[in-house]
């Protein structure tokens, strides 16, 4: 949402419009964190098919720190249950292998010379409905945070208020424009969650 102002502003309105403007796209940026964070959340739940982006999470401890394992090596898909994980530096083979079995992700990775084989047995039904329910679950813990943030952002409207920055009128426009950021990103993690758990779905 935009804040529409006048071409010509005297210094009290200009810091007005500028405090309504940093309050709008902060409340935006930190809500597209939460979404953003979610993605890459839901990245760690394995669905139908053996996918790159369930490793990409994982990090790797090599050369004395947490390296992420998609800056250390290739990843690609060999099978539909198999992915063959190519190092840059070959010595860093076991290392990998040992934080695939650490992050405790439901697959086998296995050393074969410089390469890392992952192995994704077959998905049970149970199974699928425990990572739809963990899917539901990081949705709602998305959806907290970005109430978290609507709360923020009005506490913020509050005492620009109180302090005579804006007006009563930016206000109630304000927090309505609050509410519909509030509303189209928890849609939007709505849609993600909802395309993550076809893709668990699918057999």
């Amino acid at each position: 949402p935009r804040f529409r102002y006048p071409h010509t502003l005297s210094v009290l309105t200009f810091t007005r419009v500028l405090k309504i403007m940093d309050i709008l796209q902060d409340t935006k940026n930190r809500m597209q964190q939460a979404l953003d964070h979610f993605r890459e959340d839901l990245k760690g739940l394995r669905a139908g098919r053996a996918s790159p982006n369930l490793l990409e999470p994982v990090m790797v401890e090599v050369y004395g720190s947490q390296m992420k394992l998609k800056e250390l090596a290739t990843i690609s898909a060999a099978e539909a249950r198999q992915l063959v994980i190519n190092p840059f530096d070959a010595t860093n083979a076991q290392a990998i292998a040992r934080a695939i079995d650490k992050a405790n992700l439901g697959v086998r990775a296995v050393v074969e010379a410089k390469s890392v084989r992952v192995m994704f047995p077959e998905l049970t039904s149970e199974r699928r409905k425990e990572l739809i329910a963990q899917a539901h679950k990081k949705r709602e813990d998305c959806k907290v945070t970005i109430r978290t943030v609507r709360r923020d952002a009005n506490e913020l409207v509050k005492k620009a208020k109180s302090t005579s920055i804006i007006t009563e009128d930016d206000v109630k426009r304000l927090e309505k424009q609050i509410q519909e950021l509030t509303d189209k990103s928890c849609k939007d993690a709505d849609d993600l969650s909802l395309t993550k758990e076809k893709e668990i779905s699918t057999i």
